[in-house]
């Protein structure tokens, strides 16, 4: 009888941290309008050619999965629309794509370089007062590129390119226990091969659901992305996308 008592006792032991590891098992929804503003320029080789871009506002979805497995990574997926609209006055001619526009063009672009970042990563530290993850994130970069000369609408050109860039992954926490306010800032860095690529944003945050079945943070934050590629299927980039944000997450 005392065996059993032993055996059940152990049993329950060993089954009590599997049980409320199961509780740890969450779903992170958020969303983001992001106010861009636009630098830089691009061009088939290094002879980069800069427009003067508007201000887009633009949207960003995630999903994140963590869970308790010891060793197998969480998972976040992450949709940024990038796109914007450029003019420029040609100071030399300009050839893109095959198609040569002469010096005082006025040459519109449109660019898009939207891109998904699929990240695996680990909770390293997870308290209410700092939480740090780091992983890698892939990013697949599927763009287009398009100019066209006011002067003459027949003359135009138009690339896409396509391409996955490795980077490392970085995301800190900090909460102010008991006040629902907090602060977090998260990166994505690598340089290689000619390709260098700097993406951070930093924000504050503010619990305004905060129970046993779900979470709902507000923030408000600024987010930078610059984007220097060299040959990419072709393309030579010195871009930047930069401006305020506003978000919602929720955590199921």
């Amino acid at each position: 009888m005392k065996k059993s008592l032993v055996l059940a006792a152990v049993s329950a032991a060993l089954l009590a941290p599997m049980a409320s590891a199961d509780t740890l098992l969450g779903l992170y929804v958020g969303g983001q309008a992001w106010q861009q503003s636009t630098d830089g320029g691009f061009a088939n080789d290094n002879n980069l050619v800069d427009f003067n871009f508007d201000k887009k506002t633009k949207g960003s979805f995630y999903v994140a999965l963590e869970h308790p497995i010891p060793l197998l990574p969480n998972v976040r997926v992450r949709r940024s629309e990038m796109a914007n609209d450029g003019l420029v006055t040609l100071s030399s001619q300009f050839t893109f794509n095959g198609e040569t526009f002469a010096a005082d063009t006025d040459l519109m672009s449109s660019l898009d370089m939207s891109n998904t970042d699929y990240t695996l990563y680990y909770e390293l530290f997870d308290n209410d007062l700092f939480s740090f993850d780091a992983g890698l994130t892939l990013k697949d970069i599927d763009g287009e590129i398009y100019a066209e000369s006011q002067d003459d609408p027949t003359q135009k050109a138009d690339e896409t390119f396509s391409g996955f860039v490795p980077l490392v992954y970085a995301h800190a926490k900090f909460g102010v226990p008991g006040t629902g306010f907090g602060a977090y800032a998260l990166g994505n860095f690598l340089s290689f091969d000619g390709h260098s690529m700097t993406e951070y944003e930093v924000a504050l945050t503010y619990d305004v659901l905060d129970n046993i079945a779900v979470d709902m943070t507000l923030q408000l934050g600024y987010r930078s992305f610059n984007m220097e590629l060299n040959d990419l299927d072709g393309i030579y980039t010195n871009l930047d996308f930069t401006g305020p944000f506003a978000g919602v997450e929720i955590h199921f």
